[in-house]
């Protein structure tokens, strides 16, 4: 019997969850797809997202020789991360860490995300009478999911309160310049 390691699975588009599912139900692997949740405004209004913390891949136990072919050939599974032919182990101590990690933040695999707004961010608003309007946050009110945006109207200047989830977030660049 072959010993077992953590390897990246490549999924298909959006199927991380698809994926985790159907590998879950072969024998012999462990499978790990940590998802955030969070609230999002759209000009319907605000929704719940998940998406993946690993867009396009999930991370499974399992002995390569014998559990290879059935991991691949799992509905939602594109393949196996290689590097020039060679399947390389995921080391234990990411996995630990990241375990460790994700149980601490996390219900069931998932853990929720609130907005970080700051002040100055520039935004627009997603819904209501001011839609499509853009503006700069003044004030983050505690407590209460509401912000103050500052707006040109009628060529003056207003702060309006407005739901923190009415308006469209700015991007912001991941750490380490991504």
């Amino acid at each position: 019997m072959q010993e077992k390691h953590w390897y990246c699975v490549k999924t298909q588009t959006k199927r991380e969850r698809l994926a985790a599912e159907h590998l879950r139900e072969v024998e012999g692997v462990e499978v790990l797809c940590p998802l955030l949740r969070y609230q999002k405004a759209t000009r319907r209004g605000k929704i719940w997202w998940k998406e993946a913390l690993f867009p396009g891949y999930i991370l499974a136990q399992f002995a390569l020789l014998e559990n290879e072919r059935a991991v691949i050939n799992c509905h939602g599974v594109r393949g196996l991360v290689k590097f020039g032919g060679i399947v390389p182990p995921i080391s234990d101590w990411f996995i630990q860490e990241l375990k460790q990690t994700w149980e601490k933040y996390s219900d069931n695999e998932v853990i929720t995300v609130q907005p970080q707004l700051v002040k100055g961010d520039e935004v627009e608003l997603a819904f209501g009478p001011f839609r499509g309007m853009k503006g700069q946050i003044v004030t983050v009110l505690t407590g209460s999911e509401r912000v103050k945006i500052l707006l040109e109207f009628l060529g003056n200047q207003q702060e309006i309160d407005v739901d923190l989830f009415s308006i469209l977030l700015p991007r912001r660049p991941l750490p380490g310049g991504v």
